[in-house]
């Protein structure tokens, strides 16, 4: 028979345990997210001389309680990108990277993820980028990918994102953008740089996705 001093112990493991998964998860209410928040960060569009943007199905891969909303946008001289804004409980916004998602779905890496800092008005961001490549019978297609998460309007790209917002109770909610551009030829070996028009859009998005949070 189990001791009473031992079986208390195992009890509060267990309720614990319970407590952590079922917070992460929000499969109960103790920990309420912002849905207006939520809101009104799905329906931003970045603002930026003269972009205009056009809502696009999202091909992103969404788990269980997560949600997408993905723009294109167009320059006036046809410069293009495709923000993608997820949002959802930490389970499932930390994981699907472009990483993995772009090699699984036919695209050759061409640079690892790596992680670049950009300086922002309420303090630098600090975001992954990596290049791919997916070539057909009639096109190639070049991207380079950024994407960071946050919870409040901070920027952060984690050595393990699933780990360190699973254990952020406080955040019932997290968020992630993907900024997709394309990407010019290589010249011998070096990487091909953004262009002054691309760069000038994406640091229009992650400054004004952090104000939207009030950074």
């Amino acid at each position: 028979m189990m001791k009473p001093l031992t079986f208390c112990s195992v009890l509060a493991l267990v309720v614990c345990g319970a407590l952590v998964n079922g917070s992460v998860t929000q499969r109960w209410d103790l920990l309420a997210s912002d849905g207006g928040r939520t809101d009104r960060l799905h329906a931003l569009e970045v603002r930026s001389e003269g972009w205009q943007s056009e809502n696009v199905d999202t091909e992103m891969p969404l788990n269980e309680r997560s949600t997408a909303t993905s723009r294109r946008y167009t320059s006036p001289d046809n410069h293009t990108a495709v923000v993608s804004f997820i949002s959802g409980i930490p389970g499932s916004v930390a994981t699907h990277t472009p990483d993995v998602c772009y090699p699984g779905s036919g695209y050759k890496t061409l640079r690892a993820a790596h992680k670049e800092t950009i300086d922002l008005p309420g303090g630098p961001a600090t975001v992954y980028v990596a290049d791919f490549e997916k070539e057909t019978k009639t096109k190639r297609d070049r991207v380079r990918v950024r994407w960071a998460w946050t919870t409040g309007g901070e920027w952060v790209a984690p050595d393990n994102p699933r780990w360190q917002f699973a254990s952020q109770l406080r955040a019932p909610t997290i968020y992630k953008v993907y900024i997709a551009t394309p990407l010019g030829d290589s010249d011998g070996d070096k990487t091909p740089e953004d262009d002054a028009t691309t760069k000038a859009f994406v640091l229009s998005t992650w400054a004004q996705y952090s104000a939207a949070f009030g950074r």
